[in-house]
């Protein structure tokens, strides 16, 4: 199902190979971020409601399963975001060694290995241990966006980065 741009991730592919294209969309971002600006068309999305399979009655609510189809070029534009956004993070040392969940080039092997040796460290010191995990699937809608933007400042992000989003968030 195409999203409300008619675009679908196939087309969009096809389109990305052409250099032209390609430059066309990097420049499209750079001006996001100029003019501290996300493009109303971006945050248009529509909705579909999908049944779920097996259910012996389809009168409930929970019977379905809503999706949220977004803008394709917006979304990609936004990856091409989230991509610059990590590896800033990662480069300037803001993110704990030990955070792995939704980082590139982590995997859960990771995160058992690192979660392994933090156990063992802890043992060494003839300590016991314990693990607390949260389910965070909800967080981002749920977080303060101003206290974002400052996070993003204490992060060392340039200004005109922390400005985007904090308009970026706006309406959204």
């Amino acid at each position: 199902m195409p999203s409300p741009d008619k675009l679908m991730w196939g087309h969009l592919k096809c389109i990305i190979k052409d250099k032209t294209c390609l430059k066309n969309i990097v420049t499209i971002t750079n001006a996001c971020f100029k003019i501290n600006y996300w493009p109303d068309d971006f945050k248009k999305s529509t909705m579909i409601v999908i049944p779920k399979p097996n259910k012996l009655s389809y009168d409930f609510p929970k019977s379905f399963r809503p999706i949220v189809l977004l803008n394709t070029m917006g979304k990609l534009i936004e990856k091409v975001i989230g991509d610059r956004l990590q590896f800033q993070v990662v480069l300037n040392n803001f993110i704990h060694q030990s955070q792995l969940s939704g980082l590139k080039f982590k995997s859960t092997m990771d995160a058992g290995i690192t979660l392994t040796h933090f156990i063992c460290t802890e043992w060494i010191k003839n300590m016991s241990t314990s693990t607390l995990a949260f389910d965070i699937t909800q967080f981002f809608p749920s977080l303060n966006h101003h206290l974002l933007a400052l996070i993003l400042g204490k992060a060392g992000f340039k200004s005109r980065v922390v400005n985007f989003f904090s308009n970026y968030l706006i309406d959204r």
